[in-house]
């Protein structure tokens, strides 16, 4: 078995100490989470409400069987009507939708609703209370359905009722009616669709008209003549006019060089070699120069022919000075003339074709655009002349009388009754039943706080489970009455019974799982400790009347059987029963031990059934309890009985609200904790085992008490 405690250490026991025991260590034991069930457990479950499932099922099955006693017999009939046609015609509103569509034009649950309404059934009711005045709307629509018959374009019209002749008469009355509406209904939208299509003309009509308008503006404003060869015009003319600047750019380039050639002196001397007048002045300079040199090789610079020569050639200089700088100036005009002509051809071209590639990159918003009001002017024709074709078909509809809605299945009047489902009612009944019991059963065990079996008090809490005592009759009837023997010894060894002699005790009247329940207990509390045996234990509770005391008792009973020195005390001062069940007087006891100079040899007395059995009773009930157990001589006495037996169990009150059983486990080797199954709620149990955690008090273990299945025989 697993062992979450450790055995109080070894100590040496001598008659000066007070504490003979090492303080015990504490440990993470706390209440586990979660309240999952698994199979096992729901079995449990409705094993342990069994009673609770049983009468909620009883209950609900017996108003299922109250139920289908009182229904009467019904009757059911039923028509079916066709109420769209399986060849191609339209109907008016199906005129104006989308041709490739194949879904029902039909909206089946929208008409079912409307059959079934208040002012189309209302004509019905009228007609009906003629024949059954008792007959009314709500009546007759609660046994009345109507349903599409498998996705198909038939309604199925039933109504139930305990009088066969009612069933035929109202379906008659339902089916004539449903074919007049059919008929009312067709007129109504063929009307509704012939008024529908003039409202809508004028401002279709208009539209076009709108449309047409906006079109022929486009194609002036954009000159749109043909506006798929527009792009190429557009195109050819950028081209045409690029070449044309190209050529203007060359020329200016030249004339840009010829312009900076004239400002220099090679440019002007290139220029002059063209001027007429310049080079004639030029010629006859070069002829007086050459006069004059060949009349100074004949004549002094002082001859008159020579001087005129000279003279004349000085009057042609000024001329020549004047005619080259006038025509110098023209041809500088002139340069400058072409010069700013080609740059001026140069920037229209460029602005002209610049306008030209702006329009050429709005060429296909603006197509687009026209493409657009095509489309939208197209496609308003199509729905005015769609109008106009079905305005004639319409007029033409509202001259016929064909009936849209078909009979195609009469009403009968029904032979026999239907089913009225008492077997499926009782099942129901049964089922429910069942369900709604296991669901109750389920709520309870959700709010019982209580454990139910060892098993689960395992699971919740992080302890060793070291003893499972089942559920025993015999305890629960009180103690016998037997003859009291009272020894009373001459000293304490005196009063300690021998050892490895097993008494004669009659276990005829317990259970064999019982005593062997309790013989495991005292074997685990044993093996809990490795190093030296327990030889004190208190056993307590979470809560009052949850066997703690005859756990103890029966306990003491075992290890004494079982060849150990046993001392049982009853250290519960404020209800003592150890005294009850070991049928001993109670005159004195433990609280007369301490208050008084009373030996312990006249206070320890053995059971009339079993004398090798030391038992202390609790004695007179204290004013103060607390103050008793946790005085020095209490203390000494716990010593005294720890080294002079071999097991010493202490009877201690409940620890929720009680710190008695705290103040006495330091002085012993632990404390075993009773938990009563079905009764101890789990909320008690954390309490006790938090205030155990503060006290830092050794817990050995668990001990499941009165449980009352799960128990294998061997």
């Amino acid at each position: 078995m697993q062992n979450n405690s450790s055995p109080p250490p070894s100590s040496n026991r001598n008659s000066n100490s007070v504490a003979p025991f090492t303080p015990p260590q504490t440990f993470p034991w706390s209440e586990k989470q979660g309240d999952d069930w698994n199979f096992q457990e729901f079995l449990g479950i409705v094993q342990r409400r069994r009673l609770v499932i049983a009468v909620v099922a009883t209950v609900v099955m017996a108003a299922a069987v109250v139920l289908t006693r009182n229904n009467k017999p019904q009757y059911e009939s039923s028509f079916q009507l066709l109420v769209e046609p399986v060849n191609n015609e339209k109907s008016a509103l199906d005129l104006f939708k989308d041709p490739s569509s194949t879904q029902s034009s039909l909206d089946y649950d929208s008409q079912i609703q409307v059959l079934k309404s208040p002012e189309q059934m209302g004509i019905t009711v009228q007609h009906l209370q003629a024949t059954y005045p008792d007959i009314t709307y709500g009546s007759l629509i609660s046994s009345l359905s109507i349903t599409e018959v498998a996705q198909t374009k038939i309604l199925e019209v039933r109504y139930r009722s305990n009088d066969p002749l009612k069933v035929k008469v109202v379906l008659d009355t339902i089916a004539k009616d449903f074919l007049n509406y059919s008929v009312q209904q067709r007129q109504t939208k063929l009307r509704q669709g012939i008024k529908f299509v003039e409202k809508q003309l004028p401002s279709m009509q208009k539209r076009v008209d709108t449309l047409q308008q906006e079109v022929q503006v486009f194609r002036q404003k954009y000159d749109f003549i043909n506006p798929e060869s527009q792009g190429t015009q557009v195109t050819e003319q950028i081209t045409a006019l690029s070449g044309q600047r190209q050529q203007i750019n060359q020329q200016l380039a030249q004339a840009r060089a010829n312009f900076a050639s004239l400002q220099g002196k090679e440019g002007e001397l290139a220029a002059l070699n063209n001027a007429v007048v310049y080079q004639q002045l030029i010629v006859q300079l070069r002829q007086l120069d050459s006069q004059i040199a060949l009349e100074s090789t004949r004549y002094q610079d002082d001859n008159p022919s020579l001087q005129a020569l000279k003279a004349k050639r000085e009057k042609l200089l000024p001329l020549l000075r004047e005619e080259e700088k006038r025509f110098l100036d023209v041809k500088f005009a002139e340069v400058a003339t072409a010069l700013h002509t080609l740059e001026v051809q140069s920037q229209e071209l460029a602005k002209v074709e610049q306008k030209l590639e702006q329009r050429r990159k709005q060429l296909p918003i603006l197509l687009r655009q026209y493409t657009e009001l095509q489309r939208t002017l197209q496609v308003t024709n199509d729905s005015l002349n769609r109008f106009l074709a079905n305005r004639e078909t319409l007029q033409i509809q509202a001259a016929q009388v064909e009936l849209n809605w078909q009979l195609i299945k009469a009403p009968t009047q029904p032979d026999g009754p239907v089913d009225s489902g008492k077997s499926r009612t009782l099942l129901l009944g049964l089922v429910g039943g069942v369900l709604s019991g296991v669901g109750i059963a389920l709520l309870i065990e959700k709010l019982d706080k209580t454990y139910h079996t060892a098993h689960a008090l395992k699971e919740k809490m992080e302890l060793p489970l070291i003893g499972n005592i089942p559920f025993e009759k015999q305890i629960q009837g009180g103690p016998k009455q037997q003859t009291l023997i009272v020894r009373t010894p001459d000293s304490l060894n005196d009063a300690i019974p021998g050892l490895a002699v097993i008494p004669a005790q009659d276990y005829s009247t317990y259970s064999a799982k019982f005593l062997e329940a309790f013989r495991l207990l005292y074997t685990n509390i044993q093996l809990l400790s490795s190093d030296r045996p327990i030889r004190s234990i208190i056993i307590s509770s979470a809560m009052a009347r949850d066997g703690k005391s005859t756990v103890a008792f029966h306990l003491a009973q075992i290890a004494t059987a079982m060849g150990q020195r046993v001392l049982l005390v009853d250290a519960d001062l404020r209800q003592p029963i150890i005294h009850s069940l070991s049928n001993l007087n109670n005159s004195w006891g433990l609280s007369s031990l301490i208050t008084t100079n009373l030996p312990v040899e006249e206070v320890i007395r053995q059971l009339p059934s079993m004398n090798q059995l030391s038992v202390i009773t609790a004695g007179p009930i204290p004013p103060d309890s607390t103050k008793l157990l946790s005085s020095q001589k209490m203390k000494r006495l716990m010593e005294n009985f720890h080294n002079t037996f071999d097991l010493v169990i202490y009877d201690a009150p409940p620890l929720v609200g009680l710190a008695d059983a705290s103040l006495l486990a330091p002085h012993t080797d632990g404390i075993v904790f009773v938990v009563k199954i079905d009764k101890t709620d789990s909320s008690m149990v954390k309490r006790a085992l938090d205030s155990l955690k503060m006290s830092r008090v050794n817990v050995l273990g668990l001990v499941a008490n009165g449980q009352k299945s799960n128990f294998d025989g061997y």
